[in-house]
């Protein structure tokens, strides 16, 4: 067989995948990386005496390696516990504007290495000294280390292992103050802060805390930008839970324009999870409050229901449609 000298000229990834794996049995191939190899990357990580910028270089290496198509490189990252030592240079040290550059990179590597295995290592963020670290990052970072460190809140919601790290932080009022705000005023952390956002909500004792840091009205403020919907889904559904709260429900119905958002999401042909967000969460404060039947009333909510009604949506919106029509029309007879 003819040696292949250049690995990266492949038409497919399936076959790169395979003939990445034979090549770790060829001696002559110097470019590949061995379990040896990733060690000294490691080591030099963890080593005092390497400089900045070794420790840089090292930081990209692993970052491009991450990247590549190849089980070998997976495997010898969770053997070799490379994300608790990254875990520890990023929220282990003295946060400074000559490390951000550092800090952003090994970032970047945590975000690339969570997906391979457990998320338990980020259990060590609930430390007192790392905690103060990772809500000073997020208020002087970047947009990319902002960006990642909304990805380990995601990482942290999504398994058993870290539920209470993602208690910690959804209590934290400086870290939520931070993601809530961030999404209208950074167009390019707002998408993950919005997903930070509905990871954080998914545990119950972190909506209040999400409420109290203004996440009603930054939502509102989103749904409303004609610019800036990439995740109304998303967003909604974070309403849509967080108005089990008295809280919630007066912060919806003081916000200026916020009955008025609500009812322009209640007929949208091309996103009927907004829909039916919209509608859920307009028949709980209308239930509630007649100034948010009025309001709705007066924005048109009558005519966006009956068109909704008359839309592809599901039995189950068109039910709870008919419910909020019901109570909407009584109130206007009364009016």
């Amino acid at each position: 067989m003819q040696k292949l000298h250049d690995p990266s000229i492949v038409p497919n990834h399936t076959l790169r995948h395979l003939i990445d794996q034979w090549l770790q049995f060829d001696p002559g191939n110097s470019e590949i990386p061995t379990i040896d190899s990733l060690a000294s990357l490691k080591r030099n990580l963890e080593s005092h005496e390497t400089s900045l910028e070794n420790k840089l270089q090292a930081l990209r290496k692993i970052s491009l390696l991450s990247d590549e198509y190849c089980s070998f490189n997976k495997s010898c990252f969770l053997q070799l516990d490379f994300l608790p030592l990254l875990l520890e240079l990023v929220f282990g040290t003295q946060v400074s504007k000559n490390d951000m550059n550092l800090i952003e990179l090994g970032l970047c590597c945590i975000r690339k290495l969570l997906p391979l295995g457990s998320s338990e290592p980020l259990n060590v963020i609930k430390d007192g000294s790392k905690l103060s670290s990772f809500v000073l990052l997020f208020e002087k970072g970047t947009n990319s280390v902002k960006s990642s460190l909304c990805r380990v809140i995601e990482s942290a919601s999504s398994t058993s292992d870290t539920q209470d790290l993602c208690s910690i932080l959804g209590n934290s009022h400086k870290l939520v103050h931070e993601i809530v705000h961030v999404v209208n005023q950074n167009y390019e952390v707002s998408v993950d802060a919005i997903k930070a956002m509905s990871a954080l909500c998914s545990m119950q004792s972190n909506r209040e805390s999400l409420v109290r840091g203004g996440a009603i009205e930054e939502i509102i403020r989103y749904i409303s930008s004609s610019e800036r919907r990439d995740l109304a889904p998303v967003a909604m559904r974070i309403v849509e839970k967080l108005v089990d709260l008295k809280s919630a429900k007066e912060a919806l119905v003081n916000q200026p324009g916020g009955v008025q958002t609500l009812v322009n999401m209640v007929f949208r042909v091309s996103d009927q999870e907004c829909s039916e967000s919209a509608v859920e969460v307009l028949l709980i404060v209308c239930g509630e409050f007649g100034c948010a039947r009025e309001e709705a009333i007066e924005n048109g909510v009558l005519t966006q229901l009956l068109l909704l009604l008359q839309s592809q949506c599901s039995n189950a919106t068109k039910s709870k449609a008919r419910m909020l029509l019901k109570l909407l029309r009584s109130e206007a007879k009364q009016g």
